[in-house]
């Protein structure tokens, strides 16, 4: 039975991954795009790739990984759907995963070649969330690419959740960031550089805890979520200084940084300064940055671009070569060589075997 067991888990890995679609001329490939909502109502793929078009690439797909409660007693029959919209709980969603998961088994093998899902349903203060990213691969093996978008201190949400607050500092992260590596999981993660009320000339207060993360897991590959900026979490004068600092050390050469989200685009297109500075950066490092629209469940095709349009005066400063490593060329990269890992790992769970191992 249990060699079955293992034919069948082979048989599956083969029948869900096809050889990956040759790159085409696209605008960009998507590092951030949320399917869901914080109530867990989003949009079908199918319907998204309408949306897509043929100027949109390949989508880093995520659920939401918070369910906001609704609490009556708060707030009545009005129903929120945003962390911001209620005072009430937010609480982890596991069964986020499948829903992902089941959604992307839907598509044609074409159309999955679009797709790296994401494993976003465990809690990160909780020593058994390997367990739980283990089982998803498990169940739904040739299906995953990464893990998150995930958040540690995240403005007006960390407050929210339920239970113990997740810290950097709590050792159930570096098991998570470490089981990540092993795999060969893309690790996407939301941490906030500061806080929203920074204290006046100190360093942003988790810069340096951040660090020592990033430091520790030297083969996971880290995507730092908006560089730690936020709708209100701005950047500090030596904000692009302090990027300098982790790009040009040869211990952080696994971390990388998506630009996504229009509420991060204001503070890099605020000015012409602030845009000079930030082609400046990405011309230095064009192989750091992925970009992300951040988008979660877009009633339109105008929705769903705001953020690549909001970047316009970014994408007319870089030149040739980090426009398109920032747009498509690095995601293929990374996005390439994590699916190639990760299936070898699920291959190996299931005793070897042959067959292929590549997945779109």
């Amino acid at each position: 039975m249990r060699a079955l067991f293992r034919a069948l888990a082979i048989l599956a890995v083969c029948t869900l991954w096809v050889s990956p679609a040759p790159a085409a001329e696209v605008d960009f490939h998507d590092a951030h795009f949320h399917i869901a909502n914080y109530v867990q109502r989003g949009i079908g793929l199918a319907d998204f790739l309408q949306i897509m078009g043929d100027k949109v690439g390949r989508v880093s797909l995520f659920g939401i990984p918070l369910q906001q409660k609704w609490d009556y007693f708060e707030s009545g029959e009005r129903a929120p759907d945003y962390y911001l919209l209620s005072d009430s709980a937010l609480y982890y969603y596991s069964f986020v995963d499948a829903m992902v998961a089941e959604a992307y088994r839907g598509l044609s093998p074409r159309d999955r070649r679009r797709f790296d899902p994401m494993i976003t349903g465990f809690n990160p203060t909780d020593m058994y969330a390997t367990d739980h990213i283990r089982r998803v691969l498990t169940l739904y093996p040739g299906v995953f690419s990464g893990i998150g978008e995930f958040s540690v201190h995240k403005e007006f949400v960390s407050s929210k959740v339920l239970g113990h607050t997740a810290s950097l500092r709590n050792p159930a992260l570096h098991k998570i960031l470490k089981f990540a590596g092993e795999v060969g999981l893309v690790v996407n993660l939301h941490c906030d550089i500061n806080t929203v009320r920074p204290v006046k000339g100190e360093r942003p207060a988790h810069f340096d805890a951040l660090k020592e993360i990033f430091k520790a897991h030297p083969r996971t590959t880290i995507i730092w979520a908006h560089s730690g900026l936020g709708r209100f979490v701005g950047p500090t004068p030596n904000h692009l200084e302090l990027l300098e600092e982790l790009f040009r050390d040869p211990a952080f050469s696994h971390l990388y940084c998506d630009l996504s989200w229009d509420e991060v685009a204001k503070w890099v297109v605020e000015s012409p300064g602030s845009v000079r500075a930030w082609a400046t950066l990405l011309n230095v490092h064009p192989e750091r940055f992925l970009f992300g629209t951040d988008s979660v469940a877009p009633a339109s095709r105008d929705a769903y671009l705001k953020t690549y349009r909001d970047y316009q005066p970014l994408w007319d400063q870089l030149d040739e070569t980090a426009s398109r490593k920032f747009r498509y060329g690095n995601y293929e990269r990374i996005f390439d060589a994590a699916n190639r890992k990760v299936r070898d790992w699920e291959r190996r769970q299931n005793g070897g075997g042959s067959g292929s191992a590549s997945r779109k």
